[in-house]
């Protein structure tokens, strides 16, 4: 098939085209390709793409990369504010919205899987007490993530096998949720109530071609100056910044910097940890019954995208799409 135009431009009946996968399966160049041929503009889902300055680390695309596509929701926080998902799905859904009253196909394309999911369905995100919070960043600091790691593994064994020992930001919150509503933090992720019809698109890969794809993205990583990126960061508040400071790479690079790492330790860190972040990222995903997956090595990938999207078109629009 050559091509697939929405049969609808009023903004209620549009449908969200998502892209998700793990890391380096190719989640931006089908985007692109599908959103030049949907006449679409893509809407970033990677939650270190929102960084100014983590470009090389995080393969932001660039000009180049984007085929003359509108990319939104790059760029948006200095290093050293942290995250915020509540944040983050209010701006989504503003350009979403904006885009889908124009009659322009939003795609939104990342592997966060918590953002695209907060912009896609409806979820409770529940609020903060300070004294908790300032208490619990004080355990942390005291005692380091490895305690709260081991606290959360008995209140909440599935929200610590989700989050890494080392990740002292979502140890605190997941504990302060815990501690406010009295319920497994994982228990706030209820079943799926849309906010907007979808179609969501994953793309995977083997598990050995996938480790490889990860290699070749390190070493590019530093071919292109990546630690020269992770210096001028770091001159510019990055170890102050309590997400951005923790991103992949990122965080191995400062601690080369520091002396716990060598250079090379750095760099096989980088590989190890990114390896078992896309098996995280997979059993994300792979939870939702609504994604249809996709071989991203396959020669005919964006035929058999574009023909799943053409079939969709001719269903009600209402309705999330179960693969």
């Amino acid at each position: 098939m050559t091509g697939v135009r929405p049969r609808r431009t009023d903004g209620a009946a549009l449908p969200v085209v998502a892209v998700v996968g793990p890391t380096a399966t190719g989640k931006t160049a089908l985007a692109v390709a599908l959103a030049s041929r949907l006449g679409g503009e893509v809407v970033n889902a990677d939650s270190m793409q929102l960084y100014r300055g983590m470009d090389i680390g995080t393969a932001k695309p660039d000009l180049h990369e984007r085929g003359g596509v509108p990319h939104h929701l790059l760029d948006l926080w200095d290093v050293r504010e942290p995250a915020s998902v509540a944040e983050y799905r209010r701006r989504a859904r503003a350009e979403i919205d904006r885009l889908r009253a124009a009659g322009v196909v939003p795609l939104l394309v990342g592997g966060s899987g918590l953002y695209v999911r907060a912009v896609l369905d409806e979820l409770d995100f529940p609020g903060t007490d300070p004294a908790v919070r300032a208490r619990l960043e004080a355990e942390l600091a005291d005692g380091g993530a490895a305690a709260l790691h081991g606290r959360l593994a008995v209140l909440d064994p599935a929200a610590a096998a989700a989050i890494l020992p080392s990740n002292g930001r979502r140890l605190v919150r997941a504990l302060e949720v815990v501690e406010l509503t009295g319920r497994p933090f994982a228990a706030r992720m209820p079943d799926p109530r849309p906010h907007y019809p979808a179609v969501t698109v994953g793309l995977d890969r083997a598990v050995a071609a996938l480790d490889e794809r990860v290699a070749l993205r390190v070493d590019r990583m530093w071919a292109a100056g990546f630690v020269d990126e992770v210096a001028a960061l770091d001159a510019a508040g990055l170890r102050a910044g309590p997400t951005a400071s923790r991103a992949l790479g990122y965080a191995q690079v400062l601690q080369q910097f520091d002396g716990t790492l060598t250079a090379a330790e750095a760099r096989e860190r980088t590989v190890v940890s990114t390896r078992r972040f896309v098996r995280r990222q997979r059993s994300w995903f792979r939870r939702d019954a609504g994604t249809t997956w996709f071989d991203a090595a396959r020669p005919d990938l964006l035929p058999r995208v574009l023909d799943l999207l053409a079939a969709r078109a001719a269903t009600p629009a209402d309705r999330r799409i179960e693969g």
